[in-house]
């Protein structure tokens, strides 16, 4: 069976990934809110939403060698026990320092999953079929990002904010174990056997050599980090604007509805081509990033949300497509594992350096950071090789042989 010849996989990929990234979604606010619940200030929220990337950062790459010669759905059930583990013993967690330990617990959970699922995907998709099929991938974490943020919304609240955000951080690891459910049979057979052979490993050095590895790299930390800071800094803003928490799990997920409808239009978009995509969506993210620091109602919250969520829908499909085609034969999944690590990176820095910003400048500042990091992705972008966007395959069979040169 030809790669990309039977979708069962793929919708079942997007289930699991659904419900994964659906508990972090939910987790992600709710520790934010239980932190602030104990006594933590802006820095302390920032730099334990940065504890949840640190761990993840040594593992990416290990776990890309060894999916590069082997098997990638083992990764799938063992990050789906960290994710759920992680987020159920959060919530039990009193004190700042239990809960940084624990959401470092979840993002290495959630690093394993998205390493052997991102690789499944390149494996078992044709070519010119990937930036389609990255992009209904990604919309099962899109779908997570949806309905976790309502969920947290509607769970924490009232006079007992901690045990309500504890509450929420178990239901959160209820649900991730969801995930369980379609897993089963995920990785063909034929994909298995298809795997490079094991030879001389490509250097780290030579893998981001490559033309087109960096800039996918960093519009992915940059896409990432927009959305990461928002989940976890938008409760911030709400507290200091008198927002109510369900209101702020509505304005997330609306965010991340808007991301879906990006996704679902993707295929038509790509008519403009990666490059010019990739580049006017990170232009105009950067832009409405720094929409956000002004003092603007709900409503206009709202549709700046709305708007964002559409451009940062672009970018981390792409990014994969263009990381994966760039990246030397038998070095694609450590290739993959390279753009979570910077991924990671942006997870630690963003968040703790959105922390100290906030601390000197205010709780919209860092948004303000955002805009700037999309500007420079922006610039990148346009640079990155634009790469086979179309939906037709690539011409097979022998190619013609050339004309003789003849003398005169």
């Amino acid at each position: 069976m030809r790669p990309g010849g039977n979708r069962g996989w793929l919708l079942r990929l997007v289930i699991a990934f659904s419900c994964a990234q659906g508990a972090v979604s939910m987790a992600r606010p709710a520790v934010s809110y239980r932190a602030l619940a104990l006594g933590a200030d802006e820095r302390a929220v920032g730099m334990i939403a940065g504890v949840y990337a640190l761990l993840p950062l040594f593992a990416a790459v290990p776990l890309g060698r060894r999916t590069d010669h082997g098997r990638c759905a083992p990764l799938l059930p063992a990050g789906v026990v960290l994710i759920s583990g992680g987020c159920a013993l959060s919530g039990r967690a009193d004190s700042l320092w239990a809960m940084a330990v624990w959401s470092g617990v979840m993002g290495l959970g959630h690093l394993g999953f998205v390493v052997g699922a991102q690789s499944l995907v390149a494996r078992q998709s044709a070519p010119h079929e990937q930036d389609r099929t990255f992009g209904h991938f990604t919309i099962g974490a899109s779908l997570g990002q949806l309905v976790g943020p309502v969920a947290a919304g509607a769970l924490i609240g009232g006079d007992d904010m901690a045990g309500s955000s504890a509450f929420a951080l178990l239901v959160a690891g209820a649900g991730g174990a969801a995930a369980f459910t379609s897993l089963w049979r995920i990785e063909r057979r034929t994909a298995g056997s298809a795997r490079p052979a094991r030879g001389e490993r490509v250097p780290v050095r030579g893998i981001l050599r490559a033309r087109g590895v960096p800039a996918g790299i960093l519009i992915s930390l940059s896409v990432l980090s927009a959305t990461d800071v928002l989940t976890a800094y938008l409760p911030v803003v709400g507290e200091h604007r008198g927002i109510a928490p369900s209101v702020i799990g509505v304005l997330l997920s609306l965010r991340a509805a808007a991301t879906i409808a990006c996704r679902l239009a993707l295929t038509p978009l790509l008519r403009l081509g990666r490059t010019p995509l990739l580049t006017l969506s990170c232009l105009l993210a950067a832009l409405l990033c720094a929409g956000l620091a002004l003092p603007v109602p709900v409503w206009a919250l709202a549709l700046i949300l709305a708007a964002l969520g559409f451009c940062l829908g672009v970018g981390q499909p792409l990014s994969m497509t263009t990381v994966v085609q760039a990246a030397p034969e038998g070095a694609r999944s450590t290739a993959l594992a390279l753009r979570l690590t910077g991924n990671r990176l942006g997870q630690v820095a963003a968040p703790a350096t959105a922390g100290l910003i906030a601390g000197l400048a205010g709780v919209a500042a860092p948004f303000v950071m955002l805009g700037g990091l999309l500007l420079l992705s922006a610039g990148v972008a346009v640079r990155s090789p634009s790469g086979p966007a179309r939906d037709d395959p690539e011409p097979s069979g022998p190619r013609p042989a050339p004309r003789p040169r003849t003398r005169t």
